[in-house]
């Protein structure tokens, strides 16, 4: 893929920030039912009555109430021999996923959207820092899914933290998906579904800040129906083929792909996953498809400091083998 070197040179604080909006856009686009008692965010993952790892539903954002983890918690992530998550935000896949975001033929963001629209874009991108060289070669749903998400003050989002920590704790972090298995579902979407969730963002992107801190309270309170209901609101504004799109492409088969790759992951040692929290619910859903590999799963609380969570601390600590 050629890069442009002009506007590659802004691209790196706007990469990072794409790695927040991955599961956010799970959380907006696709609200699998939950099934049973499938309401809960953090598992244990048990196989032949042996501890196979854990699996947390995560919520990208840099609230730091979801990066305060309890001490019980964090010996229980460096207990593992692999920290998975959906993709592995290291510099060459940051750097890809730029030029991912750019049309490298010279096609412009304005030929895509008309000039209206396009100016509206360019106002809205003025509390993101977005130089103007940069919007003029954005592809559309790169534009879109940027006002999906509160401008990003740290780059310091939950899943790079526990990256960090999983790392720092001596496991390996591996990607249960590529760049470009995770971006197939946004390249690949016909160009009136991108438009048509580009004016969704432009009409909204002044309430994300809003909508961002809702779904947080409710993950922070272990509320997946809460979740599913905020996104369900957002799924109601969009035409029944973009929900379908949305439902198949972006999460479906993104759990199944997920699952092939956990797989091995498995049979090799223990692992942690961490993906995002809608990726987790469902008849398709990584917790019904790790039950029909074999696998027990076990709800635990959640895992982070808050005060009326001390309690938590005990019978996670219980959990570990």
């Amino acid at each position: 893929m050629k890069t442009n070197n002009n506007r590659s040179s802004h691209s790196h604080p706007f990469a990072v920030a794409f790695f927040a909006v991955f599961v956010l856009m799970a959380l907006s686009a696709a609200a699998p039912a939950c099934a049973g008692d499938d309401s809960a965010l953090f598992w244990s993952i048990d196989r032949n009555d042996e501890r196979a790892g854990y699996v947390l539903g995560t919520i990208h954002s840099e609230d730091p109430r979801v990066l305060d983890f309890s001490e019980a918690f964090i010996e229980m992530l460096s207990s593992n021999h692999v920290f998975a998550m959906e993709m592995v935000p290291d510099l060459p896949t940051l750097q890809r996923l730029t030029e991912f975001m750019q049309y490298q033929d010279g096609t412009t963001l304005e030929s895509r959207v008309g000039p209206d629209r396009y100016a509206r874009l360019q106002l809205a991108l003025v509390r993101y820092q977005v130089p103007a060289d940069w919007i003029a070669g954005m592809k559309v749903w790169a534009a879109m899914m940027t006002l999906s998400i509160p401008p990003p003050e740290t780059g310091f989002f939950m899943d790079f933290s526990l990256s960090l920590r999983a790392a720092g704790a001596g496991l390996r972090v591996a990607g249960l998906e590529t760049l470009e298995e995770q971006l197939a579902f946004l390249e690949e979407m016909p160009m009136e579904q991108q438009v048509e969730l580009l004016d969704q963002a432009l009409a909204e992107y002044p309430r994300a800040q809003e909508v961002h801190d809702q779904m947080v309270e409710s993950y922070l309170g272990g509320d997946l129906l809460a979740l599913k209901v905020q996104a369900e609101e957002q799924l109601s504004q969009l035409d029944p083929e973009a929900r379908r799109y949305f439902m198949h492409r972006g999460i479906d088969l993104r759990n199944q792909r997920m699952m092939e790759s956990l797989d091995p992951l498995l049979n090799e040692g223990r692992v942690f996953v961490a993906v995002g929290a809608m990726h987790l619910p469902g008849k398709n859903g990584l917790l019904q498809l790790l039950r029909d590999r074999g696998y027990v799963l076990n709800p635990l609380p959640l895992p982070f400091n808050a005060e009326e969570r001390v309690s938590a601390r005990e019978p996670m600590q219980s959990q570990r083998n």
